[in-house]
C-alpha cells in the first residue's frame, strides 16, 4: 500500500517536512507492524535479536520503506536516497516511533559505512553500494579493530600485498558487529610497512563471504553473538575496492571514525527509526515501569534516580541538536562529535546502573511470587558497551582535549618511525 498524500514542495524545490511527515503518518500505520503486535520472538530485544530471522526481516522491512518512499531520507537522489535534510529524517523517526523498523541496519551500515562511502568512494562505489544498503539488498559492516592492537587503530597489521590489478590480504579483524551477515565491509589494511603507521594504510571495500574468509561469533555476557572476528588467509581483492587512495587509509578512516563517534553519540542524521533502550540506556517510561514493578514508585529516592535519568536525556537530547548543527554549519570542528559520545557512554552507563538500584535484588534472581527485572540485571553486565562502542570514552576525552580545546598531544614514541621498526608485541 502506499501513500496518497500529495507531495508539497518548498522553497527550495524539497518537499515541505509538514507534506512529508503527513504521509509519513499515513504510510506507517498501513504498513508496518506496532511494536506492542509482535510476537515474542520478533521483539528484537536479548540474545536472539540478532539471529539470521531478524536480519532476514530487516532486509525486507527496509524494501517495504523504500518502495514506500522513505529509504535513505538524507542521502543524495543520485545514489537512491530522496536527497532531504535532517529536520525530513526526524519527522519520519517521530512518526515511527511505536512502530517496526529495521534497526539492525542503522549501525554499522547506514550512519557509519554508508557516509564514509558518501564522502571518500568512488563515483561506482557509491552507485552501487550506497543504492544496494538503501534498497535492502546489502549490509555493510566495518574491519577495523584486531586483537592486538587495542585502541590503537592506526597500528593495523593485517597486510594487504599488491599483486598485479589485486591486493592479497592476510591478518584479522574483530569486534565487528554483524559481519557474519554483512555482504561487503570497510577493511582497513597495511599496504607499506616502510611508512610510518599513519601513512602506510590503505582502506578497501571487500566482500565478506568469500574465499579465504573466516567468519567466528563471539559469546557475550548477556548471552548474545553479534559480535565477530574474521581471519583472513589469502583473500583476494581487486584494486578497484580501494577507497580513496593507496596509503591514504588513515584518511578514509578517519572521516569513518567521525560518523562512528556521531552514530554511537545519537548525532547521525542517517539513523532510521526511534533508538532503542539498550543503545541509549532504560528510558523514563521504562525506569517508571520498573519502580511500579518493584513496588518503589512512592519511594523519595526512587523518584529521585528517575529524575536524574530524566535529566540526562534532556541534556542528551539537546547536546546531540547543537554539535550536529554546529558541525553542519562548521561552527564546530568535526571531533566534536567526541563531545557526544562521551556524553553518551557516561549517562548510559549510569541510566544502567539506576535500574539496577530500582529493580535490587529482583535484577539478580527473581522470586516466584515477585516481579521478573533479570532483563536489568543483563543490562547492567553489558553497560560497559556504551563506554567502548565508537572508540573508547577515554579515547574521546584524548580528541576533546587535544583537538578541541587545543591541549598538548600525547607523547608517542613510534610517530614519523617506519611501522616496520616500531616495537609491537602482546
Amino acid at each position: 500500500m502506499t501513500a496518497t498524500t500529495t507531495a508539497a514542495p518548498d522553497v527550495t524545490g524539497r518537499e515541505s517536512v509538514e507534506s512529508f511527515r503527513l504521509r509519513a503518518r499515513e504510510w506507517i500505520p498501513a504498513n508496518l507492524r506496532r511494536l506492542a503486535d509482535l510476537p515474542a520472538e520478533e521483539e528484537g530485544t536479548g540474545p536472539m535479536a540478532h539471529d539470521e530471522a531478524a536480519w532476514q526481516r530487516a532486509r525486507a522491512l527496509q524494501r517495504k520503506i523504500y518502495e514506500g518512499g522513505f529509504a535513505g531520507i538524507c542521502y543524495p537522489r543520485e545514489y537512491g536516497g530522496l536527497g532531504l535534510t535532517p529536520e525530513h529524517q526526524r519527522a519520519f523517526n517521530e512518526e515511527a516511533a511505536g512502530y517496526e523498523m529495521p534497526m539492525l541496519l542503522n549501525v554499522p551500515t547506514f550512519t557509519i559505512c554508508g557516509p564514509t562511502i558518501l564522502d571518500m568512494g568512488s563515483e561506482e562505489q557509491k552507485r552501487e553500494h550506497l543504492a544496494a544498503a538503501i534498497r535492502g539488498d546489502e549490509v555493510l559492516v566495518q574491519f577495523l579493530s584486531e586483537p592486538d592492537s587495542g585502541s590503537d587503530l592506526a597500528g593495523a597489521t593485517t597486510r594487504a600485498e599488491r599483486d598485479g590489478d589485486v591486493f592479497i590480504l592476510n591478518g584479522s579483524k574483530t569486534w565487528s558487529s554483524g559481519a557474519y551477515a554483512a555482504d561487503y565491509a570497510l577493511c582497513l589494511a597495511r599496504t607499506d610497512w616502510d611508512a610510518p603507521k599513519h601513512r602506510g594504510l590503505t582502506m578497501f571495500l571487500m566482500k565478506v563471504h568469500q574465499p579465504g574468509v573466516h567468519v567466528e561469533r563471539i559469546k557475550q555476557v548477556n548471552g548474545g553473538d553479534e559480535f565477530c572476528q574474521e581471519f583472513f588467509d589469502d583473500v583476494v581483492v581487486p584494486a578497484s575496492a580501494v577507497v580513496g587512495e593507496v596509503g591514504g587509509g588513515w584518511a578514509v578512516a578517519s572521516r569513518q571514525l567521525f560518523h562512528e563517534r556521531n552514530a554511537v553519540g545519537g548525532g547521525s542524521p542517517y539513523f532510521s527509526g526511534v533508538r532503542t533502550a539498550r543503545s541509549r540506556g532504560p528510558q523514563v517510561d521504562t525506569l517508571i515501569d520498573l519502580a511500579n514493578r518493584t513496588g518503589r514508585a512512592d519511594d523519595p529516592y526512587a523518584r529521585e534516580l528517575i529524575a536524574e535519568a530524566h535529566a540526562l536525556g534532556v541534556i542528551h537530547r539537546h547536546l546531540v541538536e547543537r554539535v550536529a548543527s554546529g558541525t553542519r554549519t562548521e561552527k564546530m570542528p568535526p571531533t566534536a562529535g567526541s563531545l557526544i559520545r562521551l556524553f553518551h557512554g557516561e549517562s548510559a552507563t549510569r541510566q544502567a546502573e539506576i535500574a539496577l538500584e530500582l529493580a535490587g535484588p529482583t535484577a539478580a534472581m527473581s522470586a516466584s511470587d515477585g516481579p521478573d527485572t533479570r532483563e536489568v540485571g543483563v543490562s547492567y553486565l553489558f553497560r560497559q558497551a556504551a563506554q567502548l562502542g565508537g572508540g573508547s570514552t577515554e579515547m574521546a576525552r584524548n580528541i576533546i582535549s587535544e583537538r578541541i580545546l587545543g591541549m598538548p598531544r600525547e607523547h608517542a614514541t613510534d610517530r614519523d618511525v617506519p611501522f616496520n621498526q616500531v616495537r609491537r608485541g602482546r
